[in-house]
């Protein structure tokens, strides 16, 4: 699915800039350490995460999407190890400093479970963990997403999924989005970032 969207596309479907929650909240980079961008798309979000300092992996299921992330990290003059990859075909033993997903929703409770665990292992102690995406108030508003409420994150989901971590923000707001013909106006939108415990 995701391999023919991005095709069809032809362009960066979600643009090349990052998504404004990161480049408003500055302080979420560790420079210097190490940054796991997962299910990562074009690659707009981990090249920003490169750009700032960070050495930085990231994969995606979809070849299409992964070379047009290497193509903007060449733009940018970054480097990023990229990976065309399926979720569980990652290591997931390869410790990172971050470790971030920006709207990743397209998973079922079920698997969300899995991929919360995933990020979870990954992570060094005091790790940051970074989540972004949608409510499920943004089902009504159509901007982009899924369409079932069923992925989407609540606060209180959010809160128990990780029990223990220091929170550092958890913020639910809707504001209008840019990010190319995938995510386009009004949408109901959270943050969630996260230390793991030492």
């Amino acid at each position: 699915m995701w391999e023919d969207r991005y095709a069809a596309a032809g362009g960066y479907l979600f643009g090349t800039e990052p998504a404004r929650f990161l480049t408003e909240n500055p302080w979420l980079v560790l420079p210097g350490g190490t940054a796991l961008s997962v299910a990562d798309g074009e690659g707009r979000n981990a090249v920003h995460l490169a750009r700032a300092g960070m050495q930085v992996s990231a994969f995606d299921l979809s070849p299409t999407a992964i070379t047009r992330a290497r193509a903007l990290a060449q733009d940018a003059g970054v480097t990023l190890e990229t990976r065309v990859c399926a979720w569980d075909a990652w290591d997931w033993t390869r410790p990172v400093d971050l470790v971030m997903g920006i709207f990743i929703q397209f998973a079922p409770p079920d698997f969300r479970l899995r991929q919360f665990a995933d990020m979870a292992r990954v992570l060094e102690p005091g790790g940051r963990l970074v989540l972004h995406g949608y409510t499920p108030e943004q089902v009504a508003l159509g901007t982009g997403g899924p369409r079932d409420p069923a992925h989407m994150y609540t606060e209180d989901m959010l809160r128990k999924a990780f029990p223990g971590w220091a929170i550092e923000r958890l913020a639910r707001y809707e504001r209008d989005v840019q990010e190319g013909r995938g995510h386009s106006g009004r949408s109901a939108l959270i943050d969630f970032v996260a230390r793991k415990p030492q």
